[in-house]
């Protein structure tokens, strides 16, 4: 398992906000090339997201779909790449005092990820998903600074 943890300065419902909107996942979500299309009832239980993900020329869809959902709390994801399997996605967010810690871990469920997980592979996960984070911390910060209070 590759574990992330983000400090962002904005409270968690300002956080929350941006996962739901599906349609913004492109701009913080590092490989998300394109989304495809996101249910109207995201992130409800059950409820997809697709997209095209990739780097450069090299692209496959992706599927997400909502496992877990505690508002402003936690969302847990099933993403599905072919052939690439799936893995888990869990976020996790912490209130700290006015600030969020999110907390991002991502499990492989099926796949050749579950053959080549450990140390390298979690290594590899965790450069990309702390760009992630780091990128939805900067989008939720710009946000806060843009919205009067």
């Amino acid at each position: 398992m590759a574990r992330n943890r983000r400090l962002i300065l904005s409270p968690p419902d300002e956080v929350w906000r941006l996962l739901c909107d599906g349609h913004r996942y492109r701009e913080w979500v590092t490989g998300n090339q394109e989304v495809l299309a996101v249910d109207p009832d995201w992130p409800a239980v059950g409820t997809t997201l697709r997209f095209r993900v990739g780097f450069g020329p090299l692209s496959a869809e992706d599927t997400s779909v909502v496992r877990i959902c505690e508002p402003r709390h936690r969302l847990e994801l099933e993403a599905k790449a072919e052939p690439f399997g799936a893995a888990r996605v869990a976020m996790n967010l912490v209130p700290w005092g006015e600030h969020t810690l999110f907390v991002l871990d991502w499990h492989p469920l099926r796949g050749p990820g579950t053959r080549m997980h450990g140390l390298p592979v979690d290594y590899l996960v965790k450069v990309r998903n702390g760009m992630m984070l780091t990128k939805l911390a900067r989008i939720a910060v710009a946000e806060r600074e843009r919205v009067p209070v």
